[in-house]
């Protein structure tokens, strides 16, 4: 039996791309989701009404240090993933990317293994992996340890390589001063989402990292070279590209919504940008503080910081984020809720339907004050991924 077991109408539908009214969302007996017409729902099928609200799709987050007190740093292992994946399903994620900070290339293999191993284990959320380090800048290193970045080696580029091989979905940010053209043109063509970041390249060096195959830019606006009078820098060649995509932290604490209104409006293809949470252990979490690479980082008024202020990740979950993307900056809702939803699954390879309301093993997330109160909401229909 495939039809219908229950439907949801009375709110709101985005379904990753559109924006629907008068609609229902289906869930149906195989676990798929699909929005149709409420009036065309069959007489039998369980009809629950909504006061209101917004149903969006299960968010997608390219960008995940940690959540529920633990951080993959730490802990390369199948139950930091799941304790992760757990921690940000309850804030409405349904898909992630669990990220490693520069670290040991013991670590970094360790990481590999463990995604793969959670991915065989059908672990919910987890679809890949984000090595965002070690060939970054100590220039801009912002909260990574400066004695474990280094250039990339032949060595680590067989093990970007390797791990394209054996997961779906890698993303790696790197900066195009610690990595060859050949180097970031090779990891494109085995699939990899080879991000910049981290970097005090000149606009023409970031140019040629995009011509070589880099399409993504990680936090744009943090820990990288400025928009200047007289050299754009990372952020101006990263705006006026129509082709490159560029995660965004938009918790009004890494960039300021005017700047972040900028952005949107200087860039072609601005739908291009897209959410991310940077989030750390305090995800899903109460905790006040936590150890990264053996430095403590603090969590307070919303902002996780080393001792010294430096800016250690974000204290975010994503119905924040869209919030103030919405609230404070002043996006289109449609396109809000596409930047953490369709927008980032458009970079995995093997995305399974992720960031729209449709296909099936996916999750929709229920606000019942729209985006105006982002605690307030509930997932509905399923929550598998991965």
């Amino acid at each position: 039996m495939n039809g219908p077991v229950k439907a949801y109408i009375g709110a709101q539908i985005h379904d990753g791309q559109t924006l629907h009214t008068d609609q229902a969302l289906v869930v149906n007996a195989d676990r798929s989701l699909s929005v149709q017409s409420r009036h065309a729902l069959s007489t039998d099928c369980p009809v629950e009404t909504l006061n209101g609200g917004l149903i969006t799709p299960g968010f997608v987050d390219l960008q995940v240090n940690g959540g529920g007190g633990v951080m993959f740093n730490d802990d390369q292992s199948v139950a930091t993933l799941r304790t992760m994946a757990e921690a940000h399903a309850t804030a409405g994620t349904q898909a992630l990317l669990p990220t490693l900070i520069t670290d040991t290339p013991e670590r970094t293999r360790a990481a590999i293994d463990a995604v793969e191993q959670a991915i065989a284990e059908k672990i919910s959320g987890i679809v890949g992996i984000h090595l965002e380090g070690p060939h970054l800048s100590v220039a801009r290193k912002g909260a990574h340890d400066p004695h474990l970045i280094r250039p990339m080696s032949d060595e680590d580029l067989r093990l970007m390589l390797s791990a394209a091989e054996r997961l779906a979905n890698v993303m790696v940010t790197l900066a195009p001063e610690n990595a060859t053209t050949a180097q970031i043109r090779s990891l494109a063509d085995a699939g990899i989402v080879v991000s910049l970041g981290h970097t005090d390249a000149d606009a023409a060096t970031c140019h040629a990292a995009f011509d070589a195959g880099a399409r993504c830019v990680t936090h744009l606006f943090n820990a990288m070279s400025q928009l200047g009078n007289r050299e754009p820098g990372l952020v101006g060649a990263t705006l006026v590209r129509d082709d490159i995509y560029a995660g965004l932290i938009a918790d009004g604490v890494h960039v300021h919504p005017a700047t972040m209104r900028i952005a949107l409006s200087a860039k072609p293809q601005s739908e291009r940008i897209f959410l991310v949470t940077d989030a750390m252990a305090t995800a899903g979490s109460s905790i006040k503080s936590f150890l990264i690479n053996g430095r403590e980082v603090f969590r307070k008024n919303q902002r996780l910081t080393l001792a010294d202020g430096t800016l250690a990740g974000a204290d975010l979950e994503m119905p924040r984020a869209l919030s103030v993307m919405i609230g404070s900056v002043g996006d289109d809702i449609a396109r809000a809720v596409a930047r953490a939803t369709a927008t980032p699954a458009t970079l995995l390879r093997e995305d399974n339907g992720l960031g729209h309301l449709r296909g099936t093993a996916q999750s929709a997330v229920y606000f019942k004050d729209g985006l105006s109160n982002p605690v307030d909401f509930k997932v509905i229909g399923t929550r598998k991924a991965g």
